[in-house]
């Protein structure tokens, strides 16, 4: 089994915001500041300072009666707004920080966090892409932003976008082994598994012991049924390194399967399935017990399978095939 390779987007802009907010009031255009605005944005900044968010907040309120289109204080009252659990009004803030300063990291990268903790995917996502997009044109050779807005494009499922950015990582960094692996993911998921196989070996070449780009290229060759012997090396190498991993045990089990080794590939996949409760485990668990000559309990696998992953075609004209038309089955 390929394991997953999407990564949790880690928002490290969010710290951006707080620790560069002293300086950009210094830095402001002295023509542009409001006496009474400042004065009440130090007010406001010296209570956040020391924790008394109750006194900041209608301190930065009063500060944007006075200088209504600062980002900057629109930015600061929303991290207080959050500090109280106040998320809506903070919402809004964010939204407005972002409008006035379209180029700025911080307003998105705020507005992604409190997206997650609303556990609003969607929009989380699009405020991250926002946030690194910017990052990037404000540190155009910094190889860990682009790879964060890779996995962003990947999570989204924008391959072409993605491979694009994985592109500019290896041209920056031709040693990054991580954005060689995830350049061979999105070719194979792209139909073109002669150039996923160069990325992988580029990146086991570069990490010899990257345990997920064995187990993804041994899999690989198992899914193309070609290379079988070598599959079963690089993924036996890959268990080494991490014996108890279920997505490696259920490629070693598809080796055994394709191998002919049927009771070898029944107690891998076994094992495999008390490990991880997984839809390829068991659709490949059905179709060793057909081998077996177990064709219940071919059928009671391909529907654990099918109920853990429902748009399964593959899986549904298996039992359609076998045992009958299933349309309704549940």
């Amino acid at each position: 089994m390929k394991s997953g390779y999407f990564k949790s987007v880690a928002c490290f802009c969010l710290s951006l915001a707080m620790a560069a907010a002293f300086s950009r009031a210094m830095a402001a255009d002295a023509e542009k500041k409001i006496p009474r605005a400042l004065s009440h944005y130090i007010a406001a900044f010296y209570y956040d300072d020391l924790g008394d968010i109750d006194k900041a907040i209608p301190e930065y309120r009063k500060a944007l009666q006075d200088d209504p289109q600062s980002s900057l204080l629109h930015l600061n009252l929303a991290a207080a707004l959050i500090k109280k659990n106040d998320i809506p009004p903070a919402l809004e803030e964010l939204k407005r920080a972002a409008e006035l300063d379209p180029d700025a990291v911080e307003p998105h990268a705020m507005l992604a966090l409190v997206y997650t903790m609303q556990s609003n995917d969607g929009m989380a996502s699009r405020e991250y892409e926002l946030a690194l997009k910017n990052a990037s044109r404000l540190e155009p050779e910094n190889t860990d932003i682009y790879k964060s807005l890779g996995a962003v494009y990947l999570q989204q499922g924008k391959l072409k976008e993605a491979e694009g950015i994985f592109k500019i990582v290896t041209g920056l960094s031709a040693g990054d082994e991580q954005a060689h692996f995830y350049l061979g993911n999105i070719y194979y998921d792209l139909g073109d598994p002669s150039a996923a196989e160069k990325e992988i070996r580029s990146a086991i070449k570069i990490k010899p012991d990257y345990h997920e780009a064995l187990n993804f290229l041994g899999y690989s060759y198992l899914e193309q049924d070609r290379n079988i012997d070598q599959a079963g090396r690089l993924i036996k190498k890959a268990l080494s390194l991490q014996p108890d991993n279920g997505a490696y045990i259920d490629s070693l089990g598809w080796f055994y399967f394709r191998k002919g080794k049927f009771k070898e590939a029944l107690r891998e996949l076994e094992k495999a399935s008390s490990l991880l409760s997984d839809p390829v485990i068991y659709d490949h668990l059905g179709d060793v017990f057909m081998k077996l000559g177990n064709p219940e309990g071919a059928r009671a696998n391909w529907e654990k399978s099918l109920k853990l992953d429902p748009s399964q075609e593959q899986v549904k004209n298996k039992l359609s095939g076998f045992f009958g038309n299933i349309n309704g089955k549940k």
